[in-house]
């Protein structure tokens, strides 16, 4: 078995964790690959190859560090359709499943196989009439670039008009992001292995705003109302954004592509929310 081994030095600032990780893995027979940036201080427990190259001859990724470091990794995972498995180095880690307590056990299952893929559902988000494409494990957010005052928004589903609102911004999210910026938008736990995905309402002025589930069949077009005074920026997973001027809209979708986690327990999500939401 061949991993590759993607850390983040803001997190893991001496490196330890990721040398202890490369270590372990090592021990149990994997092969560690990691980004020639990282030779001097991991030393020969890993060998050394472009980060692109590394990850296509690699059976799975493992990144250190949180949330954000496995969003960053991501986009190289899809292109080269390999797995993921995070150990967490951030605050809670929903995405980042593995602690670092757990690294020997867990790697030493990942070295055995005792280890299945779980397949989460992305977001693609296209703006019609331009070539901005993007795609999102979390979320889809829409918010006004000032953030001064509130922005108006029309949402339609299948050509449908589904709501006609004024908030601080909008967020679709996948089931992944779903306990992410959605979650404190007032957005539903959903189950990581469904299909479906919702939207919710930043601020939304004049009360509650419900959140709305969609089924994966559905396209959303979420429209910056032409009144608005400013521009609204379309975020994909706090990286990639574009600018949509009143009047314009974006399109909102399941992508056709999956991202495959590795995971070795059935239900692991809701092990972690016992364990980083309501215990906390």
């Amino acid at each position: 078995m061949t991993v590759f081994l993607y850390p983040n030095q803001t997190k893991d600032t001496d490196l330890s964790v990721t040398r202890s990780a490369a270590e372990l893995l090592r021990g149990f027979g994997v092969r560690v690959l990691m980004d020639p940036a990282y030779a001097s201080i991991i030393g020969p427990c890993a060998e050394y190859t472009d980060c692109r190259d590394g990850i296509s001859v690699s059976d799975l990724v493992v990144t250190v560090g949180g949330d954000g470091t496995l969003l960053r990794a991501a986009a190289d995972c899809l292109s080269c359709n390999k797995p993921v498995l995070g150990v967490n180095l951030g605050r809670t880690g929903f995405l980042a499943t593995c602690e670092v307590p757990q690294m020997e056990e867990k790697f030493r299952r990942l070295s055995k196989g005792q280890y299945h893929l779980e397949y989460r559902t992305l977001l693609q988000a296209e703006v019609p009439g331009d070539t901005w494409q993007a795609l999102a494990v979390n979320d889809v957010v829409l918010y006004g670039r000032s953030r001064l005052h509130p922005m108006d928004f029309v949402v339609y589903c299948d050509g449908i008009c589904v709501g006609n609102f004024r908030s601080d911004g909008v967020i679709v999210s996948t089931p992944t992001g779903s306990t992410a910026y959605s979650l404190s938008a007032g957005g539903p736990i959903l189950d990581v292995t469904s299909q479906v995905f919702v939207m919710s309402a930043i601020c939304p002025h004049g009360g509650q705003l419900a959140p709305l589930v969609f089924s994966p069949q559905r396209r959303l077009r979420i429209l910056s109302a032409p009144e608005n005074r400013d521009v609204v920026l379309a975020c994909a997973d706090s990286r990639t954004s574009h600018t949509l001027a009143p009047g314009e809209s974006i399109d909102i979708l399941n992508a056709a592509q999956t991202l495959a986690y590795a995971v070795f327990d059935d239900a692991e999500q809701f092990r972690a929310i016992e364990n980083k939401l309501t215990r906390r």
